[in-house]
């Protein structure tokens, strides 16, 4: 029996490995089932056992992805206080996550209008988790008097990981004519986020 609870969580997640690869190169609409299941080396009934539709195996896709940025999220190390190192290293984890996942988010952002929920999961939710962290130790920023209080704190996280996610796109668009680094952009965007929300003059003194 245990045997064959292992053989059956291995095909899911093959199917569903195939099913990230296939969407991100075919696009939501062109990907089918029967590519999926050819791409996981199963046959296309095997995949119906798992899987009644394309949306249900969708939907697995972008539970992964969100499992993968929790996982990622619970190994975080402890905040230090100290804004410029603690949002570098946020920084870092969305820009790595982002681009874990640049094919999905482009293939995402690219068919949103046909679905709109989906694009929102996996553009959005993916690292929902993180910013709700980020939001509260921001707060707590705040309440230290290291934070502007006048700002939207959910605005500004939102913005600043916008900000990642143009810079993830544009490195790996341009990566040879920018001038500059992915980490050169990333120090640059957390430079210029603290200097916005920050009371204080940034410390960037890692001692």
């Amino acid at each position: 029996m245990e045997n064959i609870a292992s053989k059956t969580a291995q095909t899911r997640a093959r199917l569903i490995e195939a099913a990230t690869e296939v969407f991100a190169n075919a696009g939501l609409t062109k990907a089918t089932t029967r590519e999926i299941a050819r791409a996981a080396g199963v046959n296309e009934v095997t995949l119906f056992r798992h899987f009644q539709c394309k949306e249900q195996l969708l939907a697995a896709v972008i539970q992964q992805a969100v499992a993968l940025q929790a996982e990622a999220l619970a190994h975080q190390d402890e905040w230090t206080q100290n804004l410029y190192i603690d949002l570098k290293d946020y920084a870092r984890l969305c820009s790595s996550m982002m681009e874990e996942h640049e094919a999905l988010i482009r293939t995402f952002i690219g068919e949103a209008k046909r679905y709109p929920e989906a694009a929102r999961q996996i553009v959005y939710e993916t690292d929902k988790s993180l910013r709700e962290q980020m939001i509260v130790y921001l707060q707590k920023g705040q309440e230290k008097g290291k934070v502007r209080l006048d700002i939207d704190l959910r605005a500004s996280v939102d913005s600043f990981g916008g900000m990642l996610l143009h810079g993830m796109l544009r490195c790996s668009d341009t990566p040879t004519t920018l001038g500059y680094s992915r980490e050169c952009y990333i120090e640059t965007c957390v430079d210029l986020f603290i200097r916005g929300i920050s009371i204080s003059p940034i410390n960037t003194d890692y001692s």
